[in-house]
């Protein structure tokens, strides 16, 4: 079990395959995502990776994550989430991930908050059919209906599907493809839509539902890793002896 990420949703565009098919895409982008902390089982009885990801003022930072931030020796980040991995793979404090993390065709899963809808009916908010159009039905055509029973037993059971608020709540996508990914500017380009609206932030982890492929990167994919890999132009000095 390896770490996720955190990620910035920017939006949908499409990309068109070598085959001429276009594929709608969600573009997230993966904004100063470094390591933070580390939870080990001796200290902390788990072994985990606390991520950050954006920036942020300074003040508008409280004084405890300021300390916290400084003790990572990182600049302050937006937002902060923990993801659990297994022993061997803990990533160092302060590692950059890059969005190399996850490769094409890849299926991960991604959880966001939902765009919050406000008060919403049983149609939309649970797909009920309403009632009939005629014989009878007299202002009650998106109604839920009857919601309880006769005397026994006389109540209506909680979680009832009914009408009531709908949205800004956290959603599991599962089973989404890697599109595609750009390292250097930090983009990770999935298949259809993900939970949460342009600018708000998700997860994306290794999907739990399907094999993970063998040549993923092993911890992660890290910038400093990819930098030191590039190859290093050699520069040839004109001129002679004097």
């Amino acid at each position: 079990m390896r770490s996720g990420v955190i990620a910035k949703k920017l939006g949908m565009t499409r990309l068109f395959l070598e085959d001429g098919k276009q594929v709608p895409v969600t573009v997230l982008q993966l904004d100063n995502l470094q390591v933070v902390a580390q939870r080990t089982a001796d200290k902390d009885g788990y072994t985990a990776v606390q991520l950050g990801a954006g920036t942020a003022k300074a003040k508008r930072t409280t004084a405890a994550m300021r300390g916290h931030f400084a003790k990572a020796n990182v600049a302050p980040k937006r937002k902060v989430a923990e993801f659990r991995v297994s022993p061997e793979n803990l990533i160092e404090v302060g590692a950059e991930i890059s969005a190399e993390h996850y490769n094409a065709g890849q299926f991960v899963d991604v959880a966001g908050t939902s765009i919050g809808k406000g008060f919403a009916g049983a149609m939309k908010r649970h797909n009920f059919g309403g009632l009939r159009a005629s014989h009878g039905v007299s202002i009650s055509h998106r109604s839920h209906g009857s919601t309880g029973q006769c005397q026994d037993p006389g109540k209506v059971f909680k979680g009832k599907k009914m009408a009531g608020h709908m949205g800004a709540a956290r959603v599991t996508t599962q089973n989404i493809q890697v599109v595609k990914t750009d390292a250097d500017r930090g983009l990770i380009m999935v298949k259809g839509s993900v939970p949460g609206s342009k600018g708000g932030w998700v997860t994306i982890k290794d999907a739990v539902k399907k094999p993970l492929p063998a040549d993923v990167p092993m911890p992660a994919a890290l910038k400093s890793a990819s930098m030191a890999a590039a190859p290093v132009e050699e520069v040839s000095v004109e001129g002679g002896e004097a």
